[in-house]
């Protein structure tokens, strides 16, 4: 049996694979620098997200490594904590989503609400650019996503006056429009990702021109891989440790399920199994805590990639981390020459990417509380920090289910003469009950009343019981009981009036 009939879709995964490698290649660089550790460390997690996490099951076409959405968390672990400890949060994050997988939990990150995952991925991207533009001048960036973001303009006056500053402002804005321009090129120049050529061409410039900037820091990839000690495991004793670790589980964990849905949109292969995808992520990651390494998520950029690029198995994601080693083995001279400002700029196109702006407008028209709750969680990523800023979105849109479940209107229709008729459409619970008694205890006590609840989607229990007590009581003062249309009970006790009920259009509570 030949190869090919083995193997049928061979061909098409390996060209897939090269694609998917020259893709992933600068973003794992990019990732590692702009994550404050060593490049190579971004190429063990690119090489693990392909040949560990791409061997197992799950979403078959979908490619993991490091992403840009967790570059702003990372900094910030890595400074607060030291790149010993990186290993071992990465490492409970593996484990926590392994625990999950095997839970059944997967499937419960859908119900996460799609406006605090794209507010998320906004507040990042907006830290990203802001640090990155730093990073393309060569200047050192300001701790806080505020701080960046105010910060620009004094370092647009420290670009003025320096040269050196911005010659490397140049090689990064030159990388962008790169990546820009190159998909207007005729395809058989497109058919080259983007993003490498704008690094290739951006270190050729550098070379020919002899631009005083810097360079990638090469360590060598055995010497980048640090094994945490047992000085790090103690810091699982520390509370923001552990709320660190939780932060990168829960982000890490929906930005993967959340891309693992779009990729099944790009294609008409098996459909992802979340549940085993989640624990593919775990393995993954908990390979990666071992090396020491960066975090990993499933990567849309080189998921569709993968998917553009004719890939029908996941071999194509397992050879794209062979090639990633083979590279990483063989070349890391090359990482060497690579200046620093050109993957600025591809970080910085990346983050723009992140900021869904078309998705915003089209909310903003048709939802408009989705659309504050996107908003508002970017913003305070940007202002407080991503774990905060994370909660801070899904407390508002708890609240803003809250407040639908439990929307209500109420309509009072008095002709003059005969019986005074109340609408209540909507949700009729508890914390609408003010609003009902209002409405009812302000009709006139000697007039007959028909209250229409068939529009109704919902009535609790204390809703139906302070509506029976006042129908009751008004039906002992008026001429006539009340009649009641809708799922409210006839209350009888002791010959009380009580409220009548009409039981042909009537509709239970649900």
């Amino acid at each position: 049996m030949t190869a090919i009939s083995k193997y049928p879709h061979l061909r098409q995964d390996f060209a897939a694979s090269l694609v998917v490698f020259l893709v992933a290649l600068p973003l794992c660089v990019g990732v590692a620098v702009a994550s404050g550790v060593p490049a190579e460390v971004g190429l063990v997690t690119g090489i693990v997200g392909g040949i560990v996490t791409g061997m197992m099951r799950g979403s078959s076409l979908q490619v993991s490594g490091p992403a840009a959405g967790l570059t702003v968390l990372v900094y910030e672990a890595v400074d607060s904590y030291g790149l010993a400890a990186l290993g071992v949060i990465v490492l409970a994050t593996g484990l926590l989503q392994v625990a999950m997988g095997a839970l059944g939990l997967g499937r419960w990150f859908r119900a996460i609400s799609l406006s605090v995952v794209e507010g998320m991925l906004a507040g990042i991207g907006l830290v990203i650019i802001a640090g990155q533009l730093y990073a393309a001048a060569g200047l050192k960036a300001p701790a806080s996503g505020l701080d960046k973001i105010l910060g620009l303009p004094g370092a647009a006056v420290d670009v003025i006056g320096s040269a050196e500053a911005a010659a490397s402002l140049a090689v990064g804005a030159g990388t962008i429009a790169v990546m820009v321009l190159w998909k207007k090129l005729p395809r058989q120049a497109s058919a080259v990702p983007g993003a490498l050529a704008a690094v290739v061409l951006a270190t050729l410039a550098t070379l020919v021109l002899g631009l005083p900037v810097a360079t990638v820091e090469v360590n060598g990839l055995l010497d980048s891989v640090q094994v945490p000690g047992a000085d790090a495991f103690g810091e699982l004793a520390n509370p923001g440790f552990l709320g660190t670790i939780v932060a990168f589980t829960l982000i890490a964990s929906a930005e993967s399920l959340f891309s693992a849905a779009a990729v099944d949109r790009l294609h008409d292969g098996p459909r992802t199994q979340y549940d085993k995808e989640l624990m593919a992520q775990g393995a993954g990651n908990t390979v990666c805590g071992v090396l020491g390494a960066l975090p990993m998520t499933a990567v849309i950029v080189r998921s569709s990639a993968n998917v553009a690029a004719g890939a029908k198995t996941k071999a194509s994601r397992v050879l794209h981390g062979v090639w990633l080693l083979l590279f990483a083995a063989l070349l890391p001279s090359a990482l060497a020459l690579i200046p620093l400002p050109a993957l600025a700029g591809v970080l910085v196109h990346a983050g723009w990417k992140l900021i869904p702006l078309r998705q915003l407008l089209a909310l903003w028209r048709r939802h408009r509380g989705e659309a504050v709750i996107l908003v508002v969680t970017a913003v305070s990523i940007v202002a407080v920090n991503m774990f905060e800023g994370v909660l801070i979105g899904m407390a508002l849109s708890v609240v803003k289910t809250a407040w639908e479940a439990s929307h209500l209107r109420t309509e009072v229709v008095d002709k003059g003469a005969g019986p005074i008729q109340v609408y209540l459409t909507g949700n009729a619970t508890f914390l609408r009950l003010p609003k009902i008694l209002d409405s009812v205890e302000a009709l006139p006590e000697d007039r007959p009343v028909e209250l229409d609840l068939t529009g109704l989607h919902h009535l609790d229990h204390a809703c139906r019981t302070a509506l029976e007590n006042w129908a009751e009581r008004h039906g002992a003062t008026a001429a006539e009981p009340v009649k009641v249309t809708g799922p409210v009970k006839a209350a009888t006790s002791g010959g009380a009036t009580g409220p009548e009920t009409v039981t042909e259009p009537a509709a239970p509570a649900r």
